[in-house]
């Protein structure tokens, strides 16, 4: 019995590899496509940026023509690098500019955290309206003190839609400060 649990063990084990192996070959497979696809995509904006800098010294406007060239180059040369790298290159040179640059890899992670916080932000109020249906949702309503500052009651006690009136009826509200019996 204890033979059998084993060999059964080091078969879960086995699937297990090759199960991860496949994932592995999987993905380096996208990244070698998505890389090659955006290398052309990249290319495709050189030529754009290199036909603006033609036209730019078509009208006689030789410096900035100049930067667009310079532009472009370096842009096709980041197409050329995506286009022609292979999974394991792209994420060895990863790797390496992760441990070259530790505090750029930090911001940069920081940026995409914020980034996807703010999406997640922006999406929630639509995802909780559909959640709720048309229910509306209610607040707590109270009532103002001769200060003018609102007075809400304990929790669950007065609820009223959001959008509710809370005004103070005119003969309950404080009189203003500049009335003459408030001066003494």
């Amino acid at each position: 019995m204890r033979e059998r649990a084993e060999e059964m063990a080091g078969q879960a084990q086995e699937k297990a590899q090759e199960a991860a192996g496949q994932a592995q070959d999987k993905m380096r497979e996208q990244i070698d496509q998505r890389s090659t696809q955006a290398g052309e995509r990249v290319s495709g904006t050189a030529q754009d940026l290199r036909s603006v800098g033609e036209e730019l010294r078509n009208q006689g406007k030789d410096t900035p023509a100049n930067l667009a060239d310079k532009g472009a180059e370096r842009i096709e040369r980041l197409g050329s690098y995506l286009s022609e790298s292979d999974a394991d290159r792209l994420l060895s040179d990863v790797e390496d500019f992760g441990r070259r640059q530790p505090l750029a890899v930090l911001a940069g992670g920081l940026v995409v955290g914020m980034a996807a916080a703010r999406f997640l932000k922006a999406s929630s109020g639509s995802r909780y309206r559909s959640r709720i249906g048309s229910e509306e949702p209610t607040r707590e309503v109270g009532t103002r003190s001769a200060d003018g500052t609102e007075q809400v009651p304990a929790p669950g006690f007065a609820t009223a839609p959001v959008g509710a009136s809370t005004a103070v009826p005119e003969e309950t509200a404080a009189p203003p400060a500049s009335d003459p019996a408030l001066r003494r």
